[in-house]
C-alpha cells in the first residue's frame, strides 16, 4: 500500500486536475487492483485535490453596500465582542450544498449554522436570526464582500442591532476572517472528508452531531485546551457566567427552520 501511495503521488504531481475515479483509471490501466473508495482515501490521506472551478460563494455585492474591515490589529478579549459569518459547499453525490455558520471569535462557539440547497440572503439571514435568538448580540459582525451580505435584506437585519459595528472583509483577503477559514478546514478534516454522505439528510444528521461534538467536547488548543462552550458560557479568562437565554433546540426530524440551541448543544437547520 506503501508503494501505492507513492504512485498515487506521481499521478497527482503530473495530473492535478485528475480526480480520484480518473486517478483510479491509471492505476488499474497499470495492472493494480485498487478500487475507487481506496484511491479516494489514499488521496485524502495525503491532502490532495483535483483542481477544478469551485461554485462562487463570494459574489461581488453592490458598492454601496460594502463597509470597511475593521478588525485589523483588534485585540479580541471577550465574549460578543466580533461575531462572524461565512458559507463554504460541500459534494454531496453529484450535487453541491452549501453550509453557513455564525461564530463568535473569542470563544470560537459556533452560534448558528445552517444547510441549505441555495445560498442566498433569506438563508443567511435565518442563520443569523438563530445566532441571535440567544439573547446576545455582537458589537461588531464581520462578513466578506458577498452579494448575500451586501444585500439589502442582510444588512437591514444587521443594522436594527442596536450598538452594532459592521465589518467586511477585503477584496481577496480570507485571512482577514482567518477564525472561519480554519473552521471549515476542521469540520471538512475532521467530518466531512471521512464520510461519505448519501444524501443531504444524512448530512444534516452527522454534522448535527459533529457541531455538538465541537462545541461542548472538542478542546482547543487556542483556547487553553477548553471547549467553546466552556469559554463562552463559563468563567473563563475574565469572563462572567452567561445570562443568555437559550431556547430548546429541535431535534433533526424537527420542523425546516434554524434553532435556538442550549449550551450543551448547536443551532441547526434540522431536518424536515
Amino acid at each position: 500500500m506503501r508503494e501505492m501511495g507513492s504512485r498515487v503521488e506521481e499521478i497527482y504531481a503530473e495530473h492535478p486536475v485528475y480526480g480520484y475515479r480518473r486517478v483510479c483509471a491509471v492505476l488499474r490501466r497499470e495492472g493494480r487492483a485498487i478500487g475507487p473508495k481506496a484511491t479516494r482515501r489514499l488521496l485524502r490521506a495525503r491532502g490532495l485535490r483535483a483542481v477544478y472551478p469551485k461554485p462562487r460563494l463570494s459574489a461581488p455585492g453592490t458598492e454601496s453596500a460594502k463597509a470597511p474591515y475593521l478588525l485589523r490589529g483588534k485585540e479580541i478579549t471577550r465574549r460578543d465582542q466580533v461575531w462572524s459569518t461565512d458559507i463554504t459547499y460541500l459534494k454531496i453525490g453529484r450535487g453541491t450544498v452549501y453550509l453557513t455558520a455564525v461564530m463568535d471569535w473569542y470563544s470560537r462557539r459556533i452560534l448558528s449554522w445552517s444547510l441549505g440547497t441555495v445560498a442566498d440572503a433569506e438563508w443567511c439571514v435565518g442563520a443569523l436570526e438563530a445566532a441571535l435568538s440567544g439573547g446576545a448580540s455582537p458589537e461588531t459582525f464581520n462578513t466578506d464582500q458577498g452579494c448575500q451580505y451586501t444585500s439589502g435584506e442582510f444588512q437591514g437585519r444587521l443594522k436594527v442591532i442596536e450598538g452594532v459595528q459592521i465589518s467586511m472583509d477585503g477584496k481577496g483577503r480570507a485571512y482577514d476572517n482567518i477564525r472561519m477559514e480554519r473552521f471549515w478546514r476542521t469540520v471538512k478534516y475532521e467530518e466531512v472528508f471521512l464520510r461519505e454522505y448519501g444524501s443531504v439528510r444524512e448530512a444534516r444528521r452527522c454534522l448535527w452531531r459533529w457541531m455538538r461534538h465541537y462545541n461542548g467536547d472538542r478542546p482547543h488548543q487556542s483556547l487553553g485546551y477548553r471547549t467553546p462552550d466552556e469559554v463562552y458560557f463559563g468563567d473563563v479568562g475574565g469572563l462572567g457566567a452567561a445570562s443568555v437565554s437559550t431556547p430548546a433546540l429541535a431535534t433533526p426530524a424537527a420542523a425546516f427552520a434554524p434553532q435556538a440551541a442550549t449550551p450543551e448543544e448547536v443551532f441547526e437547520l434540522p431536518v424536515k
